[in-house]
């Protein structure tokens, strides 16, 4: 059977992509790749592993080749802050990245799984109930590089018939991975501050509302559109997807009921919250739903407890 290959796969999205993976495909068919050397204590990707550069397509090549991969997740790219930082660097990075992925796929018939945003719309998108078909004018690079990959992958689909496949992914939540550079990154960091210091000083407004999903839900809409039946997907890449429309002082709010003495002071990130202002409020994922039945496990509540629980585990785990 052939291989699945994961790009990225020490950022946020692939530390816990590539266990899930695993768990169901088995170990030897899923191959974490990444720009970085393996950590020692990378348990999640420990083998197999292979160093890659995804904006060099030949080394590209190579890996498809040589673990006879079928099935390519591509998660290596800069993220929304990060990119504003270096806007260079980000379309070089995000745009050959997701360009030599789709030739290698075409050259050897592989399915391929592209990730894109709520960065993907702008400050003329409708911010509530954002359509799945709608104007989309990102302000950002970030937002720029996943329109354009949107549309890439809709061309190789069409044009060369490359199974792509993809998600507008909102801000994402783990206990897992460090937060890599996203505006919607506080919500990650929110958490780990909670329980470690009791305070938090959050780069976004209280009410600055954004739409989120937990980790677990992403990994689960992720595995889930690569498996439905091609035939079912009326839209194919870039699928709305969300669980929860949250504000800062709303997940404060729920850590409260966990953490009495949490608090929270904002001094808002001028560049993030400009970032974070342009994107919409609350997704319509209904297109999803009907599709392919996507449907989150995880609304703020559900999330918050385990978060914590999780959390307070590792700490005693740690202590012994």
């Amino acid at each position: 059977m052939s291989s699945i290959l994961v790009t990225g796969a020490l950022g946020q999205i692939g530390s816990e992509l590539v266990p899930a993976l695993r768990a169901r495909f088995g170990t030897d068919r899923v191959i974490a790749t990444d720009l970085r050397v393996l950590p020692s204590r990378a348990a999640a990707v420990e083998a197999p592993y292979d160093h890659l550069d995804c904006t060099e397509p030949q080394q590209l090549h190579e890996a498809v080749r040589r673990y006879d991969v079928g099935t390519i997740y591509h998660l290596a790219a800069l993220l929304s802050a990060s990119a504003e930082a270096a806007p260079q660097l980000a379309w070089s990075v995000n745009m050959a990245g997701i360009y030599n992925v789709l030739e290698v796929a075409r050259a050897y018939y592989c399915q391929v799984f592209f990730p894109s945003s709520i960065g993907a719309f702008g400050p003329s998108t409708p911010k509530d109930a954002t359509p799945q078909v709608t104007i989309q004018r990102p302000t950002t690079i970030y937002g720029v590089t996943k329109v354009a990959g949107e549309l890439l992958c809709d061309y190789y689909a069409s044009r060369f018939e490359v199974d792509t496949r993809g998600l507008r992914l909102p801000g994402l939540v783990s206990y897992v991975a460090a937060p890599g550079g996203g505006t919607t990154d506080y919500a990650a960091e929110m958490f780990l501050h909670a329980m470690r210091y009791g305070r938090y000083t959050c780069f976004l407004q209280a009410g600055t509302r954004l739409d989120m999903m937990y980790m677990p839900d992403a990994l689960a809409a992720m595995i889930q559109v690569m498996d439905a039946k091609a035939g079912l997907l009326h839209h194919r890449n870039a699928y709305n997807v969300t669980a929860m429309s949250v504000t800062p002082a709303e997940i404060a709010e729920a850590i409260r009921q966990h953490i009495p003495g949490f608090a929270v002071d904002y001094e808002a990130d001028p560049v993030r919250q400009a970032i974070a202002d342009s994107w919409p409020r609350a997704l319509d994922d209904s297109e999803a739903r009907q599709d392919w039945s996507w449907a989150p496990r995880y609304d703020l509540e559900a999330m918050t407890k385990d978060i914590l629980t999780r959390l307070q585990e590792s700490l005693v785990a740690a202590r012994s």
